[in-house]
C-alpha cells in the first residue's frame, strides 16, 4: 500500500525484483485530486503556474492558454525524450514508476489523478516502458523519464513479457486506455529525480547485501587464515563506538560462534595483517556510510521534488528547488568511496591466504608443487579493483550551466548511482575469489571440523557451487559461479546462515 509517506528501500526492491503489486491509500488519492482541483481554480484566477498556463525552462515567461494545455504537454514529453541507450532492466523501470508514484502521492504536483492510476496499472500490468538510462544531469532526469510519458499516451515502445511491442498495442491487451494530457501533467511525468531514486534504492539495498556477504567471507578468511580473533572483542567496540564497526564486527563473531578460532586462548599471531585485523572497521565505514546515503534517499522516496509545489492547505502554488538531490547524491559518493576502501583490503586478504609465508600453504594454495592454483587470480582481482578505484572518484561536481544560463548547478545524480552499483558489480567479484581463497585453505588445512557455526554454513555455500581445487582446471567458470553466489547475498544471524 503506497501512501506518499512511508515507502522504504526494501518495499522498492520487492516491487521491482519481487513484482509485488501496487495498491494506493484513499487518503493520498484524496490528496491527488484536491490538488488538481487547486491548480485549475488558481489558475482561473489568472495565477501564473510554472509548467501550466507558462512554459518551463527558459521559456517559463511565455502563456500557455487553455487552448493550448494539450498540444504543450504533448509536446513537453515529444521534445523531452531526448536520452541515450542502453535501456534501463524491467526492474529498474519498476523501481523508478515505484519511486515516481509514491512522491505523487504526496499530493504536491496538481497532475490529474488519471495519470496517477496510470502508473499503479502500469506496474501491476507488467508494462514497463523502453527507457533509456543515459541523458540525466540529476536535477530532475526529464530527458529519461519522458519516455515514460510516451507509453502513457501510448506512443514509444514497452517490454511485456519479455517481448518489445507497441505501448499502444501493450496497454489495449491489458484493457488500459491511453491518457488525454492535461495541464501541468507533462511536467509532473518528466520532471522528478525518480530515475536518480528508484535505481538508487536497488543499489542501496544490493550494497547492504553485499556488506553483510563481505563479513561473512572474511570470517572464513580469518579462520582459513588461523589468525586472530581479539580485533573483534565486543569491548573493543564499547571503548570506540563507531556503529557500522560494531555491526561488522557483531556479524564476524556470530560466523565464528563454536569455531576454533574464538575457542583458542590466544592466537600465536598475535596480530594478523591490517586486512584483517582492521577488517571490520573498514567494512564498518562502509556501512556507516550506506546508513547515511539510505536515510536521505528514504526522504527523497517520501518527499516532493516537485517544481512548482502544490501546498493544499495554503491553497499556494510555490516555486521551489527541491528538485536538487545534492545531500543525497554527495552521500552516495561517500558510499563508492567507501567501497573502494573495502574492496583494496579484500584484495590484500586474497593476497595473503595466496603467500605461503602468512599461511604455511601451498604458493598461490596449490594442493601440491605441480599445480599453478590462484596464482593468476591475483592478476584478476587486482585489475578490477583498478576500475574501482576509477568509478570511486567523485563526478557530483561536474556540470554546467545550461538552459540559457539560469540552470547552472547539477549533480550528476543518475551517474553518480550507476558508477556505485558497477561498484558494487567489480566488489561481488573480488569478494568471491576471496571466497574462493579462503575455502581451499580450508580445504588444504583440512580444518572444516573446526569452523564457527556461521563459517561452516559459508563454506558450504561455497563448495556447493565450486568444488576444491584439486588440480589445475580453467578458473572462469569458477568466478563466475561464486560471483553468482555473492550477489545473491550471504548473511549470518545468530551463529547461522540466514536465509
Amino acid at each position: 500500500m503506497l501512501d506518499g509517506h512511508s515507502l522504504s528501500i526494501r518495499e522498492v526492491e520487492l516491487i521491482a525484483i519481487e513484482g509485488w503489486r501496487v495498491e494506493l491509500s484513499e487518503d493520498a488519492l484524496k490528496r491527488v485530486g484536491q490538488a488538481h482541483r487547486l491548480i485549475h481554480e488558481l489558475a482561473a484566477e489568472g495565477i501564473p503556474i510554472y509548467g501550466l498556463n507558462r512554459g518551463v525552462g527558459l521559456n517559463k515567461d511565455i502563456e500557455i492558454t487553455a487552448d493550448m494545455y494539450e498540444a504543450f504537454n504533448r509536446n513537453l514529453i515529444y521534445s523531452h525524450s531526448a536520452a541515450v541507450e542502453p535501456a534501463a532492466s524491467d526492474q529498474e523501470v519498476r523501481a523508478v514508476l515505484v519511486a515516481r508514484l509514491n512522491s505523487l502521492l504526496k499530493g504536491c504536483t496538481g497532475v490529474q489523478p488519471a495519470i496517477v492510476m496510470m502508473y499503479r496499472d502500469l506496474l501491476n500490468a507488467g508494462i514497463h516502458p523502453i527507457m533509456p538510462l543515459r541523458g540525466s544531469i540529476g536535477a530532475g532526469d526529464i530527458s529519461v523519464l519522458s519516455h515514460i510519458g510516451l507509453t502513457m499516451i501510448g506512443e514509444g515502445n514497452v517490454i511485456c513479457e519479455g517481448q518489445n511491442v507497441a505501448a499502444k498495442t501493450a496497454l489495449q491487451a491489458a484493457g488500459m486506455e491511453p491518457v488525454k494530457l492535461g495541464p501541468k501533467d507533462a511536467l509532473a511525468i518528466v520532471s522528478s529525480n525518480a530515475l536518480s531514486s528508484g535505481i538508487g534504492a536497488l543499489t542501496a539495498a544490493a550494497a547492504l547485501r553485499l556488506l553483510d556477504t563481505a563479513d561473512a567471507v572474511f570470517a572464513l578468511s580469518l579462520e582459513a587464515l588461523q589468525g586472530c580473533a581479539s580485533p573483534m572483542d565486543e569491548a573493543l567496540f564499547a571503548v570506540r563506538p563507531f556503529e557500522g564497526a560494531a555491526e561488522s564486527a557483531a556479524n564476524v563473531r556470530d560466523a565464528l560462534r563454536g569455531g576454533r578460532l574464538v575457542q583458542m586462548e590466544q592466537s600465536d599471531k598475535i596480530q594478523d595483517p591490517l586486512s584483517f585485523r582492521s577488517a571490520c572497521h573498514v567494512h564498518g565505514a562502509a556501512r556507516d556510510a550506506l546508513a547515511y546515503a539510505s536515510k536521505q534517499l528514504i526522504l527523497q522516496l517520501n518527499g516532493s521534488d516537485d517544481n512548482p509545489c502544490v501546498l493544499i492547505d495554503e491553497r499556494r502554488v510555490v516555486p521551489s528547488s527541491n528538485f536538487d538531490v545534492t545531500s543525497w547524491t554527495v552521500a552516495f559518493e561517500m558510499v563508492a568511496i567507501a567501497l573502494s576502501h573495502v574492496s583494496k583490503i579484500s584484495c590484500y586478504r586474497s593476497l595473503k591466504l595466496g603467500t605461503s609465508s602468512f599461511t604455511g600453504l601451498g604458493r598461490f594454495l596449490a594442493p601440491n608443487p605441480g599445480t599453478i592454483a590462484f596464482g593468476t587470480l591475483q592478476k584478476t582481482y587486482t585489475s578490477l579493483d583498478a576500475e574501482i578505484r576509477l568509478l570511486s572518484n567523485p563526478v557530483s561536481a561536474d556540470y554546467f550551466s545550461l538552459a540559457g544560463e539560469i540552470e547552472d548547478h547539477a549533480n550528476n545524480t543518475p551517474l553518480v548511482i550507476r558508477k556505485t552499483a558497477d561498484i558494487i558489480d567489480r566488489l561481488s567479484y573480488i569478494i568471491g575469489m576471496e571466497a574462493l581463497h579462503a575455502a581451499q585453505a580450508i580445504d588444504l588445512r583440512g580444518s572444516q571440523a573446526g569452523l564457527g557455526q556461521g563459517s561452516a554454513a559459508v563454506y558450504e555455500q561455497i563448495r556447493s557451487v565450486v568444488p576444491v581445487l584439486a588440480v589445475d582446471r580453467p578458473l572462469t567458470p569458477d568466478i563466475g559461479a561464486v560471483y553468482e553466489l555473492i550477489r545473491r547475498g550471504i548473511r549470518i544471524e545468530g551463529g547461522v546462515l540466514d536465509e
